[in-house]
């Protein structure tokens, strides 16, 4: 599948795509992903998000390599370590790491980024704070997907934030959120593996499930 209009078809095969082609994307495309971006709700309807696009593969590889050691001191120990979740099986999940590991190595060969920002100013950042970007990048995620185009929602150079903020060069009182690695994908969109529904959902109690769900 590539392209799609239908809403729940691209909700429910917006996987992440982390094995991508290095093929430039028009501009005029990552321009929608953008635009959908802003739709999003914010805070307060602050609109605070700021989204930078990086194509400079330079400033790429800087990145990639806290994005790697961020892997080789965390992520990469805590994915050997953890059971598959829920809608998956071990080889499943092995083949997701695989797939991280990929885009570990691969990180900066992504044609386009999309650095999802918040611009705080003096304010400093609380649990509230993902409220008015997060929204954004998931509409992005999903607009992605109606392209044709692969991404995927990637928090991982924040273990290092300070470090990959200078990398990206963002300003005091800038901090990054996310970075959407994008273009097209190498495999196919499919189905996104998840539990049922009861799994996750209760209702008036928690630990209630909901007779519905």
């Amino acid at each position: 599948m590539s392209g799609s209009t239908d809403i729940f078809e691209i909700l429910h095969t917006t996987r992440a795509m982390r094995r991508l082609k290095p093929d430039p994307v028009p501009d005029a495309l990552v321009r929608q992903i953008l635009d959908a971006g802003i739709r999003a709700p914010s805070g307060g309807n602050n609109q605070t998000w700021r989204f930078l696009v990086i194509k400079d593969i330079e400033i790429k590889k800087r990145v990639q390599v806290i994005y790697k050691k961020a892997y080789e001191t965390v992520i990469g120990p805590r994915y050997s370590s953890a059971t598959p979740p829920p809608g998956s099986d071990k080889a499943k999940y092995d083949r997701q790491h695989s797939a991280v590991e990929y885009l570990t190595d691969h990180y900066h060969e992504a044609p386009v980024w999309i650095v999802a920002c918040i611009e705080h100013g003096d304010d400093t950042p609380n649990r509230m704070s993902g409220a008015s970007i997060y929204p954004a990048v998931q509409n992005m995620l999903l607009a992605a997907r109606a392209l044709g185009l692969g991404a995927t929602l990637t928090t991982r150079h924040m273990i290092y934030a300070d470090e990959s903020d200078e990398a990206l060069g963002l300003p005091p009182g800038v901090r990054s959120y996310a970075i959407l690695p994008i273009g097209y994908p190498m495999g196919n969109f499919g189905p996104v593996g998840r539990g049922d529904l009861g799994d996750f959902v209760y209702q008036d109690r928690w630990g209630e499930k909901a007779d519905w769900a």
